[in-house]
């Protein structure tokens, strides 16, 4: 946003407001405002089929081994698709149904490869959250790296801009309508995105993935996964967009969901009668107060209407 401010702010300074393109300017403050909300959307909308196909099904760690690596074919295939066609897309040309071929084939051998990793690491794994958390947590590393990349795509592309333009004006002595980028300057994008992450961005992380509201491996995935989504598609259609944004929207359209998903869903209601119904019985047949375990599954153990308001606050 500071960057596209900057760049108007100094044209309006140097020849008036006439020199600004203001539709261009309207279509990019547009992006500010659409890109966090489809984030968000996008993520509630995978947290809505992990919770529905996996989470409250009676076999869970099942349910992983047959949807999980679908969720991870998904990102490998738009991945594949967008890499294709911005990066190949510079050096040949690809038509689009050769892009689509593309997003396909790494589908499937994502879809082979992440159905043999999880069935094997699925192995022995009890049938709670805390395991799927365990299956949840490479492709969520795999989420974050593409959300990363993405992140460099648009957001540094957005601070390199401006540098680009100098250097083309300091070596031509004139502006023009394109600009050629040269490698050091994008050189020196990537390392301060790098040196910046590593120096100031522990205070960011802790931020956005523990005070906005609860995360855990499977609901990180889907922020993950849905900010990347959309960044990629923002920067394919060329528009400067704000990850940090997006991000922020698809932890709080996760959150959003989370709470009417655990208030309004009949499938939860239905999987939690079977969830108290197993701990009362298991307490009457103990004779005594069963303690859970501090591992156990968060939504299996019954609260009282006072914890149950706490949790929700």
């Amino acid at each position: 946003h500071a960057v596209v401010g900057g760049v108007m702010g100094s044209g309006i300074a140097a020849a008036g407001f006439a020199a600004v393109n203001w539709g261009v300017m309207g279509s990019i403050a547009a992006s500010w405002v659409i890109s966090p909300l489809l984030g968000g959307l996008i993520a509630a909308v995978f947290l809505a089929i992990i919770k529905t196909t996996i989470i409250y099904q009676e076999d869970k760690i099942a349910a992983a081994r047959r949807w999980l690596p679908f969720l991870i074919a998904i990102m490998a295939g738009s991945f594949a698709a967008y890499l294709v066609s911005t990066g190949l897309g510079q050096v040949i040309h690809l038509s689009g149904t050769s892009i689509l071929v593309t997003g396909v084939v790494s589908f499937a051998i994502s879809w082979v490869g992440a159905h043999y990793y999880i069935a094997r690491r699925a192995v022995g794994l009890e049938n709670r959250n805390q395991s799927l958390r365990i299956l949840f947590s490479l492709p969520l590393i795999f989420a974050a790296a593409l959300l990363s990349f993405a992140h460099g795509a648009n957001d540094v592309a957005n601070a390199i801009g401006p540098v680009a333009a100098i250097v083309q004006v300091a070596h031509s002595s004139e502006v023009t309508a394109a600009v050629s980028i040269p490698l050091w300057v994008m050189v020196i994008g990537a390392l301060g995105i790098s040196f910046g992450l590593v120096l100031f961005g522990a205070k960011l992380i802790r931020m956005v993935g523990e005070q906005i509201t609860k995360l855990n491996p499977m609901r990180a995935f889907c922020v993950a996964l849905s900010a990347a989504l959309t960044v990629i598609v923002a920067s394919a259609f060329g528009m400067p967009v704000s990850s940090t944004h997006i991000a922020v929207g698809a932890v709080f359209g996760v959150g959003f969901f989370r709470e009417w998903y655990t208030t309004n869903s009949s499938r939860r209601r239905r999987y939690m009668e079977r969830k108290n119904a197993a701990f009362r019985s298991a307490r009457a047949q103990n004779g005594a107060t069963v303690e859970p375990d501090a591992t156990a599954d968060f939504d299996a153990v019954p609260a009282s209407a006072e914890e149950t308001r706490r949790r929700r606050l």
